[in-house]
Order: C-alpha cells, then sequence, then structure tokens
C-alpha cells in the first residue's frame, strides 16, 4: 500500500481519507481533518503581531514559489509514473541506493487533487504567517527541517517494511507547530465547530490523537511524518526564536516533554507493540534462543575453515555432525 501525507481542509471529515492503490502504501495526514486556517490573532491583527515581534509587511513570496512548485510537481506526476517513482519516499533505495533526495522530494508528490488541496490550503494560511513573522530563511529552515524529520522518523520506523509515502504533511505540520509557538493564544477554528480552538489545546490534543492513531494504525495515514514533522518545526522555531519558548514556556515543556515520551516509546518499541511489552523487561525483538541441536554460523564457519586448511580427515566426530546438521538446513 501506499500512503499520503496531507494536510488540512476546509470542511469537516474524518482524520484519515487514505486510499490504497495498486498493493502500495500511501499515507496522507488529513485530506480529511478538514481544519480551515482562520487564525486570530496572526492574520487578523496583524498590525499587533508585527510590532510584537519587530518584523515588516512584505509578500510570502516564499509560501507562493512552494505551493506553485508543488502543484506543478504533482500534476506532472499524476500523468508521469516514472517521476513518481523517482521522487517517492522508499526506505529501500535511500537505505540501499543512498537515495536521500527521497526524505524531500515527496513532499512535491501528492495522491489527488483533494489530497494536494488540502496541504496547500493549509500552507497558504499558516505559511503566510509563519513567513511574515520570522523572515525567508528561517521559514525555510522549519518547512524543509519539517519534511525531512518527519521522513526520518518514517525511515527508522518503516526501515525493514515495504513502505511508500507521499505528500507535504511533515512540512505544514511543521509550520502549524511553529506558528503555535509563535502565538499560542492565536485561535483555530475546525469546521463545522465555529468557536476558535487555542492553538496550545490544537497542539498536544493533535499530538496525542496523532500518536495513538499510528499506534492502532488508523487508516493509510502517515501519522509518524505528522509527529515527525510537527516536533521538528516547532523546536527548529524555538532555536531560532527563543522569544517565543519565553512567552509561552508552558507549551514548550509540555510539547517537549510529551514528544521525548513517544520517541522514546517508539525507539524502544518501533513495531509499537502493546504498552505492557514495553514495560516488560523482556526485549521486544529478540530472537528466538538457538538450541543445541542446530550449530551456530560461527560453529560451521570454524569446521569449513579446517576443511579448507588441513582437509576433510582433520575433522573430528564432532565437527563431522557439525556439517551434516548444517547441510540439512
Amino acid at each position: 500500500m501506499k500512503r499520503s501525507r496531507g494536510a488540512a481542509v476546509p470542511r469537516a471529515a474524518p482524520f484519515a481519507c487514505a486510499a490504497a492503490e495498486g498493493g502500495l502504501t500511501y499515507r496522507r495526514l488529513p485530506v480529511c481533518a478538514r481544519f480551515t486556517s482562520v487564525v486570530t490573532g496572526a492574520i487578523d491583527e496583524p498590525a499587533s503581531v508585527r510590532q510584537r515581534w519587530g518584523v515588516f509587511d512584505s509578500m510570502p513570496i516564499v509560501t507562493y514559489a512552494i505551493i506553485a512548485a508543488t502543484v506543478l510537481v504533482t500534476l506532472r506526476a499524476f500523468k508521469d509514473v516514472a517521476l513518481t517513482e523517482k521522487l517517492i519516499f522508499d526506505p529501500y533505495p535511500i537505505l540501499q541506493f543512498k537515495e536521500y533526495h527521497r526524505l524531500a522530494s515527496s513532499a512535491l508528490l501528492h495522491l489527488n487533487g483533494g489530497h494536494l488541496f488540502g496541504n496547500m490550503f493549509t500552507l497558504f494560511f499558516f505559511g503566510r504567517a509563519v513567513e511574515s513573522l520570522l523572515g525567508v530563511e528561517k521559514y525555510l529552515a522549519i518547512y524543509l527541517g519539517s519534511i525531512i524529520g518527519g521522513s526520518l522518523l518514517s525511515l527508522y520506523l518503516h526501515r525493514h517494511h515495504e513502505y511508500r509515502a507521499l505528500g507535504a504533511s511533515g512540512g505544514v505540520c511543521g509550520v502549524l507547530f511553529a506558528f503555535i509557538l509563535l502565538l499560542p493564544d492565536a485561535g483555530i477554528i475546525i469546521l463545522p465547530i465555529p468557536v476558535p480552538i487555542p492553538g496550545w489545546i490544537y497542539a498536544i490534543v493533535y499530538l496525542v490523537g496523532s500518536f495513538f492513531a499510528m499506534k492502532h494504525r488508523w487508516g493509510n495515514i502517515g501519522h509518524d511524518a505528522h509527529i515527525g514533522g510537527a516536533v521538528i518545526g516547532l523546536l527548529i522555531a524555538a532555536w531560532m526564536e527563543p522569544r517565543a519558548v519565553a512567552r509561552a514556556p508552558w507549551l514548550f515543556l509540555a510539547i517537549l516533554v510529551l514528544s521525548g515520551l513517544m520517541f522514546l516509546y517508539l525507539w524502544k518499541n518501533p513495531l509499537m507493540l502493546p504498552l505492557k511489552e514495553f514495560l516488560s523487561s523482556r526485549p521486544v525483538h529478540s530472537r528466538p534462543p538457538k538450541t543445541s541441536s542446530s550449530p551456530s554460523e560461527d560453529e560451521i564457519n570454524a569446521v569449513l575453515e579446517k576443511v579448507a586448511r588441513s582437509g576433510m580427515h582433520s575433522l573430528t566426530a564432532k565437527e563431522r555432525q557439525i556439517l551434516q546438521k548444517a547441510a540439512k538446513r
């Protein structure tokens, strides 16, 4: 299956509209999760925001350029399978052939028009706000760093799996969480609920919800890329704008602790088995113990080296028995 990484779009729907095609795995962030980027405090009060952060009016050129490039590449890839195969996230060519560009290039691909619209619509609102607040260089660092961060988490979790993914949701989540750190009290409206939800509440609920959705494999959604992108985006924003952390230390600490616990769980338990397995003293991925009737690779190699050096006649009865058992494997 392929999975698509998606982002928010402007009307209500479940958090995981994934589709399976061709026996591969696409992941996508909410092609559904349809939340609008109606932001109070950043878009509705630009003057106060600029005064607070000391930035000036500017055209969010980078946001528009990212959207344009993503739309063009995605539309081209709809008709060009070879282009999709070259850019899509896939652990095997990344690890075996060092095709590291796939960690970022997969963000230029989308599953369908709805998936593309969802990500770009959300980026259009939150991206413009973050770019205006932080400037081009910091904004690019957050977007690209979040894409790569989400892909690296996916690579760790799926390094032994047949897994393919596409979509810009890792970067979009990173930009969204950077925005929430910068303006934690700004409201996010999730239609059809007409009441703005404080950004800090959304951030915590989203992380917890994505973790459980990933753990229980709800939908063909790349929740791992969403979590990785969101956390990396927030950390990069905090590193480049320490004033934001000083203004909302409780939010930064809460997300840091929460994400740290999630990553610890995934590091110790990458197959996301039940919590009791994580707390158990026995290793989750331990191999079954070797029995005395089955010779080890080292024993077999030692016997073969002796044969090559001194011939079959030099073997003891035990060494001959090892060879016989190895031949029956």
